[in-house]
């Protein structure tokens, strides 16, 4: 069953202008409600209140450069730059130049110390004539995701388009056919549907797949083709209405922060580097903002609209983007069409269950951040303790994670399972993500345990070793997500300490 209209007509628009003939044009000339300021994404808003300070007789206990502030006039994450928000939120005046080098200096002396306790085992194992103790899933080989691109990267060479051919794995014929037979059905079940689905979602299978789940085309059959036509033209409507306002006065400061987030998104930097694809991005999220004026536009947004993009271009193409760098522009502007207005609307449904997290100061982020904090006490208390003692606050390092989903702590490939999952669960953005994190903090609880300083906590939590990570791993930390939200989920005061 094909779900493609190509019947979009292509978007011509003017450098600077945002104006194109079209037969979406509306008398409407006004821009509904007002954009707040927009306000970062690695760490909460201005005014959020951290958890109380140690008391007085505590506070001996620690260093001064094991405080919070001691390590960000040290290092800066990787994905900031010298204007960004982030850093003047911190009121640190540093230059680029300061902070790589800065951060290059905790880096080394962070291998340093790794490696001068790695002598120290073997030297040991030598005296003692046995084996070192060693975590069994310690990941020592090099930082994760959260270490990203440097002054010497040089994109892929680029890479010819292949159009998808409709060329299934064997292993999954069976599953792909138990999909192709429930879409087909004239009502389909929803809850089959997500069944099926938890488990999984082939490549071929998976845009149609995500439409449905997210809310976005109908479970009728009969409908689909209908309500794809008329929302892709609804959304080019919304471009011809609102796009022109993205430089007035009211609205510069939030397209100029969007303008500086779409080149940061994921590892993905030779696709987002296209001019073509920064254009499709920049329409989504002004739009999106536009009509969302009780959040308006919020760093972190921007990675949400990646997995739908990658997924509806591979509806198309068969390159493995992660690794080949193609160029869009081989593909017909229809089809690029297709995929931006289907990417904004499965996006603006996914936003919609989980909007409180980017509302003014993002109390959900906040709930969240303490309930991962009282669930790891329950689950892992040796791993807190270490936390604890060490004043690593939850905040720190979780918010990120709540924020941006996981999406830049793990590869985008993994990313796309565990939307499968997510997708196919209730409120799975807002509510099995908790247990997934809880089950990705404590899968790294070894690793964690044998830092043994702030400085090194922090960077192993910021720069997890995931890169390698394949469906397999995800897969694993579903399995233990969901039993987490069998022990938890229909009992919350468990997660509530004992007086």
């Amino acid at each position: 069953m094909s779900t493609h209209s190509t019947n979009v007509p292509a978007l011509n628009m003017k450098e600077g202008t945002g104006s194109r003939p079209g037969p979406w044009k509306s008398s409407m000339t006004s821009v509904p409600g007002s954009i707040r300021p927009v306000y970062g994404a690695q760490h909460p808003p201005m005014n959020f209140k951290l958890p109380s300070s140690p008391k007085k007789e505590d506070k001996t206990k620690y260093t001064k450069r094991d405080t919070f502030a001691d390590f960000e006039n040290k290092t800066s994450d990787a994905w900031d730059d010298t204007d960004d928000e982030l850093l003047s939120m911190s009121n640190m005046q540093m230059s680029l130049k300061d902070v790589q080098s800065t951060a290059r200096a905790v880096l080394d002396n962070h291998s340093k110390q790794t490696l001068t306790q790695s002598s120290k085992d073997n030297a040991l194992m030598k005296l003692d004539g046995s084996k070192a103790n060693t975590s069994s899933n310690s990941h020592h080989a090099g930082p994760g995701l959260g270490v990203r691109l440097n002054n010497s990267y040089k994109p892929p060479k680029t890479t010819h388009i292949r159009f998808a051919q409709n060329t299934d794995v064997e292993r999954e014929a069976a599953k792909i056919d138990k999909f192709k037979k429930l879409l087909n059905e004239p009502n389909l079940n929803l809850d089959q549907l997500r069944s099926l689905s938890w488990s999984g979602i082939p490549r071929s299978i998976r845009p149609t797949a995500w439409k449905i789940l997210s809310g976005y085309l109908p479970a009728s059959l009969d409908r689909r083709e209908e309500t794809l036509e008329r929302k892709r033209h609804e959304y080019f409507g919304f471009i011809e209405q609102y796009y022109d306002t993205r430089h007035q006065d009211t609205h510069s400061e939030t397209f100029k922060q969007i303008l500086k987030d779409i080149p940061r998104m994921t590892s993905l930097a030779h696709l987002f580097q296209q001019k073509v694809v920064q254009e499709i991005f920049e329409r989504i999220l002004y739009i999106w903002a536009i009509r969302h004026p009780a959040s308006g536009y919020v760093q972190g947004i921007n990675d949400l609209v990646t997995p739908f993009f990658v997924v509806f271009l591979f509806e198309y193409i068969e390159n493995d983007i992660e690794v080949e760098n193609c160029d869009l522009l081989e593909l017909p502007k229809s089809i690029l069409n297709i995929i931006e207005a289907d990417s904004f609307w499965c996006t603006s449904k996914l936003l919609d269950g989980i909007q409180d997290n980017y509302t003014f100061a993002q109390p959900g982020i906040q709930m969240k951040v303490n309930a991962l904090h009282e669930l790891v006490k329950r689950i892992d208390n040796p791993l807190n303790t270490h936390l604890e003692k060490h004043c690593v606050e939850y905040l720190q390092f979780s918010f990120r994670w709540m924020n941006n989903l996981l999406m830049r702590e793990i590869p985008l490939r993994c990313t796309i399972r565990l939307w499968d999952t997510y997708l196919s669960e209730i409120n799975g953005f807002a509510d099995f993500h908790l247990y997934v994190c809880a089950a990705f903090v404590d899968y790294f609880s070894k690793d964690i345990q044998q830092e043994r300083d702030f400085q090194g906590i922090l960077m192993l939590l910021q720069n997890l070793p995931t890169h390698h990570w394949k469906d397999k791993d995800v897969e694993e930390l579903l399995a233990e997500a969901f039993k987490l939200k069998y022990m938890f989920a229909d009992a919350p005061k468990h997660l509530c300490r004992k007086s």
